[in-house]
């Protein structure tokens, strides 16, 4: 299911500049993401660095993440003032600590929406479940009374993500009643070890996770290691509306996911976008190519045993090399709740599209680490004569990418778009590999690449 579209240079006109007045556009969104005090995230997981981010990527909209936590929360009221309804901006002293380092090309205004992933740990017919849940909210004051409730349950100040033990109905209640327009969505419902519908720690359904208040749930979010197309064989998600983030730990993972909006550039367009999905405000979502998740296959990452489905059935769910239970992945587990052929598509689904980040792109046909100075140098140099990291992946003319970064970045971009991709699926917490050229490419691609 792969598409393009052209983001208008009305549209980038109007994020760039000051809104007026709100009104109808498309726009990207990343709202799952992560601060600096959460467990395992950069130090320079901060406002700053994710505005500047925002602007290389192309991502208009971004969550805060992490809103209940005492720290966090204080550093968001300081920094950020009003824009549009629900959305906030940073103050223009904190814009300049790093809007120096955001090329011409990739300038634009970005906007915020408060936003925190909660760990629920809890016991429910008689198994411990494990379920990580997103809360969007549209006010500080909203986000307050979220805090000093979760405040009285456990502890909120050690972990940008809390882990309470809460039922995720509860919560669910708590977020509900806490604003008319509070947006619950269960995180990356597929993750084995921390999700609604996961092989470790979840349900079999939706409605065994949240009962009756299941229909106060709007959208989901697909994860990682799966896509759409993998979500559609669920008939009984077809009341919900599929969303993609990035779950960022770091400034430059923004964007690896993210949801296209069509509607007011507002809090209130993206709650009415999915509380009436007839309406079409969710225009698309952008995905990782999901073999390429950290769960998709099974396996067993101290063996470094990774396995298709059918091979853990074959070993009875056991690791061939030392017998242990191995991790059932995000594949399997689909397969085992699906009730509908892979070429059938509800009436909600949305187009979307695969993508690699395009650092990852540049590294794979150079043979470097993401991190190598030459990956760096080349993707500086691309953001700067082509424009941000969107543009370039998914509506740049290719003619356009050769004419600024040479052939061999054209023909890699223009692979990804048509999926012409090999993957070595992710498992057990590791992340797959995946390649654009094949290896009797390498030597030949490397030495025209560089030439740049």
């Amino acid at each position: 299911m792969l598409f393009q579209w052209r983001v208008s240079s009305y549209t980038r006109l109007l994020i760039r500049f000051r809104f007026k007045k709100v009104c109808a556009m498309k726009y990207y969104a990343d709202l799952h993401i992560h601060s600096h005090y959460s467990r395992a995230t950069s130090k320079d997981l901060d406002l700053e660095h994710l505005n500047l981010w925002a602007q290389l990527k192309g991502i208009n909209v971004v969550g805060t993440g992490d809103f209940v936590h005492p720290k966090w929360l204080a550093e968001l009221e300081e920094k950020l003032e009003p824009a549009e309804e629900g959305f906030y901006k940073l103050k223009k002293e904190f814009i300049q600590k790093t809007q120096a380092h955001v090329p011409d090309s990739c300038k634009a205004e970005v906007r915020f929406v408060l936003t925190v992933e909660i760990s629920n740990i809890y016991k429910r017919h008689e198994k411990v479940r494990k379920v990580h849940n997103l809360i969007w909210v549209p006010d500080f004051k909203t986000a307050k009374h979220i805090q000093l409730k979760l405040a009285a349950i456990g502890n909120i100040k050690s972990d940008g993500r809390p882990i309470l033990g809460l039922d995720s109905k509860d919560l669910l209640e708590i977020a509900l009643e806490s604003h008319p327009m509070s947006l619950f969505v269960p995180a990356h419902i597929w993750t084995p070890w921390f999700s609604a519908l996961g092989s470790k720690g979840g349900f079999n359904s939706m409605e065994e996770a949240f009962g009756d208040l299941k229909d106060h749930i709007y959208a989901v979010e697909t994860g990682l290691s799966s896509d759409p197309l993998m979500n559609w064989r669920l008939k009984q998600l077809d009341n919900y509306l599929l969303v993609s983030n990035s779950d960022a730990h770091s400034a430059p993972k923004l964007g690896r996911e993210a949801n296209l909006f069509d509607t007011d550039f507002s809090y209130r367009g993206i709650y009415n976008a999915l509380r009436n999905p007839a309406d079409k405000g969710l225009a698309a979502t952008i995905e990782f190519f999901p073999e390429e998740g950290k769960y998709h296959y099974d396996g067993h990452r101290d063996c470094k045993t990774r396995m298709h489905p059918k091979e853990t059935i074959k070993n009875n769910g056991l690791c061939p090399v030392c017998s242990k239970p191995v991790t059932v992945g995000v594949m399997a587990r689909v397969e085992e709740l699906a009730d509908r052929p892979e070429t059938e598509r509800p009436a909600r689904s949305r187009p979307y599209k695969n993508i690699i980040p395009l650092q990852e792109i540049i590294a794979e046909a150079k043979g470097a680490g993401v991190n190598s100075k030459g990956v760096q140098q080349m993707y500086q140099q691309m953001l700067a004569s082509i424009g941000n990291e969107f543009y370039i992946l998914m509506d740049a003319p290719i003619e356009e990418i050769r004419r600024n970064a040479g052939e061999v970045m054209a023909e890699s971009v223009s692979r990804m778009r048509k999926g012409d991709v090999s993957i070595e699926s992710g498992y057990d917490g590791e992340f797959g590999v995946i390649k654009i050229y094949a290896d009797h490419e390498r030597k030949a691609v490397e030495g025209q690449l560089a030439l740049f």
